[in-house]
């Protein structure tokens, strides 16, 4: 049942990441990879607060392992880091990856943080 329930949330999951990255990447003409930038710290926020939550194994595996798995792409991080540096774009390449790092890091934290206030 359990991977029936992570399937469920990763159908939810990569089509919310597709049209969001899309809808993101459509409204500037900066090559800073916004979109897949947006998802993933998104993600991160959401898979904090689902273990800050301390929700139940069968939800956690519908929202964190299928949701959060499928709407984080860090693969295609790496792939858009990578690309802006083989076109000589070190700063943003380089902003890329810090702040990636440093958003996701944070969003997870605010996530869990915000799920314990909400518990009280």
């Amino acid at each position: 049942m359990t991977w029936l329930l992570v399937a469920l949330g990763a159908a939810v999951g990569a089509p919310l990441r597709y049209l969001t990255d899309r809808a993101v990447q459509s409204r500037h003409e900066s090559a800073f990879p916004w979109g897949t930038f947006t998802v993933n710290a998104v993600a991160c926020l959401v898979l904090g607060a689902t273990a800050g939550a301390a929700v139940s194994t069968e939800l956690y595996a519908l929202l964190g392992t299928g949701l959060c798995g499928a709407l984080s792409t860090y693969s295609t991080f790496s792939y858009e880091t990578l690309r802006l540096a083989e076109t000589g774009r070190w700063p943003l390449a380089a902003a890329n990856a810090v702040a990636s790092v440093l958003v996701g890091t944070g969003a997870l934290v605010l996530g869990a943080e915000l799920a314990g206030v909400v518990r009280g």
